[in-house]
Formats: structure tokens, C-alpha cells, sequence
């Protein structure tokens, strides 16, 4: 099965999904997260897909085994196999059990052909199967063959270097839940598993917008004065991370026409829309005034160093994510906002970023009332350095990290080997 929005398990978002309860001003990121957790889900369809071509997408539907894995006890390594219960009666020799030498041999895909009589042991390699009247394996460095004997060195556990049939998955087990995107490392145990087909969502279609009569494009020196649009390519490189399919609606100038027209556009051919610029209140920020105007809007003031202003709404039914302008905090409200709550409208279960507590190797008063987001890297005596400014224009400081430091919400002193919490890059799936 597949399918668009109108497809979708969770429907699209209420026009009115991103307001705030009257009377709030200042937004606590926990409070924000919260109240984006709550207002999105999945906006996409799904289809039936094989699992070859799996990784990076999301499950619509629970992954189950189909059979077990193994599917029959193997070896784990190369040696005899032999039932643990013949060393009762086995004859000593120099404190090595020996016992009798069975024909034939256990191969990977090749069983044995007979069993293994009690009293005997048989030459097995990784992978086989274990033959019907043996339990345990012997390394072969452990052991001494020759003259249809075997002798076994110490310790002979039970059941030692046999892999139980079923103890990676038994078939009707559950291997990943709806909401899970897959890694490579997944599809290995999906296969094994014996899955061929998965259900899952269709890729979020997310289109990027940059505004601003003062952008110019890339490339040589620009005709007139004006600032190299950043923002886009790092934008539209972030959704791909995060496995979105992207739409570049371009950079448009301080044009109420030309902002309209790429919106419609963005509301025609993705899921969701990111944009930077024009989002605030003054006489060119057309994003903010048309959404007001013909769609929805809610600007949100969180208490995040940097970042602050974070516009919500929507644009014929499309929600639409207005980050500030500034490529620092465009970067780090992208990171900690959109991202979570675009993987939930992919289908994808709400991601936390995994933090590390580690020593700081720099020193930072703050104050209290926001959380503050350093750019920062670990150095190579394990501590956590700052980048030498916190200035939000210097966007040489994001190239240089490896992630972030979140200091908290309240007043804090951070010494040369405090603890801090350190998010790297790739918590966020970059």
C-alpha cells in the first residue's frame, strides 16, 4: 500500500496544533518540545518494501521474525562435537577425555549424514549444524585427533560453542516496532530473521525556503552589496541526514508575490516546509505576514541561547517551521525543534539526543532565564572545549564542532572540569 497525506495513519495536523495557551510569553525548550511532541505525528502513507532497500526509512508496521534464528543449533567454532554425558564414562589420558573418532564431518551448510554415537566425538566447523546425539563442541586447539581417537582437553562445559536455535529470534518475535528507522546493522537481523517484505512509511517530502532581498546565490563576487544564502544548502543537507526527500524552492527576494508563489509551491509538492527569513514582524517579512494573512501563525518565543524566535503555522494545510535567520541559530533551532518533530511527521518514534557527561576545558558564567547551546568539540585529553566565541554570526564555529554543550536552564559557573553535558552531532543524526 501507498500513499500521501490524506493516506496517512495520523492525518495531517490541526491548523491549530502549534498554539500556545493564552498568556504564555517566554517558552522553556522542555515546555516547547513538549508541546511539539504533542501536536504532531505521522503526515505520510506507506508501502510494502523489500527489505534490501530499507535502511534510512522508517517502520509503519511492526517488523516480526518469520522463522528462528539460527534455525537449528550450530557450532561457534571449528572442533569435535560430542554429547557431554560420554565424559562420564571416557578413559584419561595425560587429563584429556578420549574418545572415539565418528566418520564423517558437520560442514556449514553440509550436515552430517549420521549421528554421533555415544562414547564418539565428530569433526565439526563454524556454522554446521549439530549433529543429532552431540550437545557441546570442543575448540580444535583444545583437541588431539589421530588414530580414531580424539582427546579433549579441559574445560568441556556443557554445551559449550553451540548456538541454540532460536537464541537470536524465534519465529512471531518482535524485532522492531512501528516508528523505528532502520540502520544497516538492522536489516541484517531482519533478514536472518527471514523478512523479505516490510511496511513502511514513504519518505517526508521537505521543501526549504530562504527569503531576503540581501541574498545572493554561490559562486564568484556578487554584482551588488549583499550575503551568500547559507542557510539553504545547510537546510536542505539536514533534511537529507535526517532521510527526508527534499524540495528546493530557492531564495526568493522581500516579495509578497514571490514569497506566495513559493510557498504554494512547497504546499503542492512536499509534507512539510522549512524557511528563514521574513518571519518576524517588520514591514518586509512578507513569510510571517502571509501566513497571518491567508493561513496560520504562531510565533513562538523559547528561551534558548541562540535562537529565540521560532514561527509555527501552516500554509494550505502544510506545516510550515520558521527559523531565524542567522545560520548559527537557524542550525541549532533545526537541530533541537524541527528535527524531532519532522521525524515524528515522518512516522519516525519522537528522537531524544543522547547527551555524555564529560569535563569541561573551558570556563563560562551565565545567567539565568534561558538554556544556552555552545558550539563545542572534544579535545584530545578527553574534555569538551568551546568554541573561542559565542558570537551567532561566526558560522565557521558550527564546521568546527562536534557538537553541542547544553547548559541549563538556571544561573551556572562552569569550571575547567566541571561536568558538563556534551551532545555530538551525531546524537542528532548528523
Amino acid at each position: 500500500m501507498s500513499g500521501r497525506k490524506e493516506d496517512a495513519a495520523g492525518g495531517r495536523a490541526a491548523d491549530d496544533c502549534f498554539a500556545l495557551p493564552p498568556g504564555v510569553d517566554w517558552t522553556p525548550v522542555d515546555v516547547a518540545l513538549g508541546r511539539l511532541r504533542d501536536a504532531v505525528g505521522p503526515v505520510t502513507g506507506f508501502e510494502l518494501t523489500e527489505v534490501a532497500g530499507a535502511a534510512g526509512r522508517v517502520l509503519a508496521l511492526p517488523a516480526v521474525a518469520r522463522r528462528a534464528n539460527p534455525p537449528a543449533a550450530n557450532a561457534a567454532v571449528d572442533g569435535y562435537a560430542f554429547a557431554h554425558a560420554s565424559l562420564a564414562g571416557a578413559p584419561e589420558r595425560d587429563g584429556r577425555a578420549v574418545l572415539a573418532l565418528a566418520p564423517g564431518r558437520a560442514a556449514a551448510g553440509a550436515p552430517a549424514e549420521g549421528a554421533v554415537s555415544p562414547g564418539a566425538a565428530m569433526r565439526i566447523l563454524t556454522g554446521a549444524e549439530i549433529p543429532e546425539g552431540a550437545d557441546t563442541v570442543v575448540l580444535q586447539e583444545d583437541c588431539e585427533a589421530g588414530a580414531g581417537e580424539v582427546a579433549l582437553r579441559p574445560p568441556r562445559k556443557k554445551g559449550a560453542n553451540v548456538r541454540a536455535a532460536g537464541e537470536d529470534a524465534t519465529p512471531g518475535a518482535l524485532l522492531f516496532p512501528a516508528g523505528h528507522r532502520l540502520r544497516a546493522q538492522d536489516l541484517a537481523r531482519l533478514t536472518a530473521a527471514g523478512v523479505a517484505e516490510l511496511g513502511l512509511y514513504l519518505p517526508l517530502r521537505l521543501a526549504v525556503l530562504s527569503t531576503g532581498d540581501e541574498l545572493i546565490g554561490p559562486g564568484g563576487a556578487p554584482e551588488r552589496p549583499g550575503i551568500h544564502d547559507a542557510n539553504r544548502p545547510m537546510l536542505l543537507a539536514f533534511a537529507a541526514a535526517q532521510g527526508h526527500a527534499t524540495v528546493d524552492l530557492g531564495m526568493v527576494g522581500d516579495d509578497a508575490g514571490a514569497v506566495r508563489a513559493a510557498l504554494d509551491r512547497g504546499a503542492a509538492e512536499a509534507d512539510a516546509i522549512l524557511t528563514t527569513g521574513g518571519a518576524s514582524t517588520g514591514d518586509e517579512d512578507h513569510v510571517s505576514r502571509l501566513l497571518a494573512e491567508e493561513g496560520t501563525i504562531n510565533t513562538w518565543r523559547i528561551a534558548v541561547k541562540p535562537g529565540r524566535p521560532l514561527a509555527l503555522g501552516h500554509w494550505r494545510e502544510v506545516p510550515v517551521f520558521g527559523l531565524p535567520g542567522n545560520p548559527v541559530a537557524a542550525f541549532v533551532c533545526a537541530v533541537l525543534f524541527a528535527r524531532p518533530a519532522l521525524a515524528a511527521m515522518a512516522g519516525e518514534s519522537w528522537p531524544v539526543p543522547q547527551g555524555f557527561m564529560l569535563p569541561a576545558g573551558f570556563a563560562k558564567t551565565k545567567k539565568p532565564g534561558r538554556r544556552e547551546y555552545l558550539r563545542a568539540r572534544l579535545g584530545g585529553d578527553g574534555r569538551v572545549e568551546a568554541f573561542h566565541s559565542e558570537g551567532s554570526g561566526l558560522i565557521g564555529g558550527l564546521a568546527w564542532a562536534d557538537g553541542l554543550v547544553e547548559l541549563p536552564d538556571g544561573a551556572l559557573t562552569v569550571e575547567p572540569g566541571d561536568p558538563v553535558r556534551f551532545l555530538p552531532w551525531a546524537s542528532f543524526g548528523l
